[in-house]
């Protein structure tokens, strides 16, 4: 690459490893650690109120969920519409040890650390197990399989006693250095654990895709006979591609768990699954930013298509159906309006802003 990091114009690669870097300029890590410093700081400086919080926590679970998916989808070519059910499998390993050893047991409230892992290696495993079928489907074939496990995961939560039939198991509050997060501090301390896991695993996403291991996903997802040609087995890409959602779910499920501090089978419905899918898409499949934008865009379109149906129910009494109408409305509008105009979604905005700069000041 050119010797002026700061300012490179064009590629100028002349080995693998400075075509691999994470940062390909120290402009780029510059805005990164500011932009990184401004997530971490902007709660200390706004006043935020509870429901917002919660949205942003929201966000941040999504993220997570999407990373996995992206993954999956994006990266190896395997489309699944029973995300919501993986999720609901890390949610509901912790609702298992609260059944077993109380909502409040050490367990639960103090090495939750370790039980945010383990709820991810809980949904590897499963997610391993589900992926088998992709051995020997492919594409609708696939689809309908991922969807058979979210109906027996719906099932057997809403019948099965040991999981109250689908109803809410309670999660205890959480104890940090300074004792039990307070009521008033919980949205906030939230923000602040989930948004590390977030830049960790991000960071392990960007790596992973630098490696051999995230090249064999894009490799299958091209052409697996091609892929198999070349010494990479397809079959237990396949399956480690689907272990691999299943972890980013899992812990994804468990963070939901703590945030809303139980466990309840509404959260991981066919619907989520189709939601966590319509963020992929409008975000950009295939590239580690639009896990970021994709949920940050459909959670704040829902939250004020909410608003709008509010205001519109409110003033409006006679357009009470049609208020409710307004969510599903727009949230299917918008898939339809990105898969026909923008299929590689808002990170293509960010990939043709980043070129610019890049090329700055020539035109082409």
């Amino acid at each position: 690459m050119s010797e002026n990091r700061w300012l490179a114009t064009g590629n100028f690669f002349t080995s693998y490893k400075t075509e691999q870097r994470i940062f390909l300029t120290h402009i780029d890590r510059l805005v990164f650690i500011c932009f990184l410093v401004l997530l971490f700081a902007w709660p200390l400086i706004f006043e935020v109120g509870s429901k917002y919080m919660l949205v942003v926590d929201s966000i941040l679970i999504a993220i997570v969920a999407v990373y996995g998916l992206n993954l999956l989808t994006g990266f190896a070519g395997l489309i699944s519409i029973g995300h919501a059910a993986f999720v609901g499998v890390g949610a509901y390993t912790l609702a298992s040890f609260s059944r077993i050893l109380g909502s409040d047991h050490i367990l639960l409230t103090h090495f939750w650390p370790l039980m945010i892992l383990v709820a991810g290696c809980v949904g590897a495993v499963i997610g391993g197990v589900v992926g088998l079928p992709s051995l020997r489907l492919k594409h609708l074939y696939l689809v309908i399989a991922t969807l058979s496990f979210q109906m027996i995961f719906q099932w057997f939560i809403n019948f099965t006693k040991f999981f109250n039939q689908g109803q809410t198991i309670a999660i205890g509050r959480v104890y940090w250095f300074t004792g039990e997060v307070a009521r008033n501090e919980h949205y906030f301390f939230w923000y602040y654990a989930i948004l590390v896991v977030v830049v960790i695993l991000g960071f392990a996403v960007r790596n992973l895709l630098r490696t051999r291991y995230g090249r064999c996903l894009v490799a299958v997802r091209d052409n697996d006979r091609a892929a198999d040609a070349m010494g990479m087995h397809p079959g237990f890409t396949k399956v480690y591609a689907f272990a691999l959602a299943g972890f980013f779910a899992g812990v994804a499920g468990a963070l939901h768990a703590y945030l809303w501090r139980g466990v309840g089978f509404e959260s991981f419905t066919l619907h989520h699954s189709i939601s966590y899918l319509a963020m992929a898409i409008v975000g950009g499949l295939g590239t580690l930013v639009g896990s970021f934008v994709g949920p940050a865009a459909i959670l704040m379109l829902e939250l004020q298509v909410e608003n709008l149906a509010e205001f519109v129910g409110h003033y409006f009494t006679a357009l009470g159906d049609v208020a409710t109408a307004f969510r599903p409305l727009s949230f299917g509008l918008v898939i339809v309006l990105f898969l026909m105009f923008e299929p590689r979604g808002i990170a293509n905005w960010w990939r043709i802003l980043r070129s610019y700069f890049k090329l700055w000041p020539f035109r082409y």
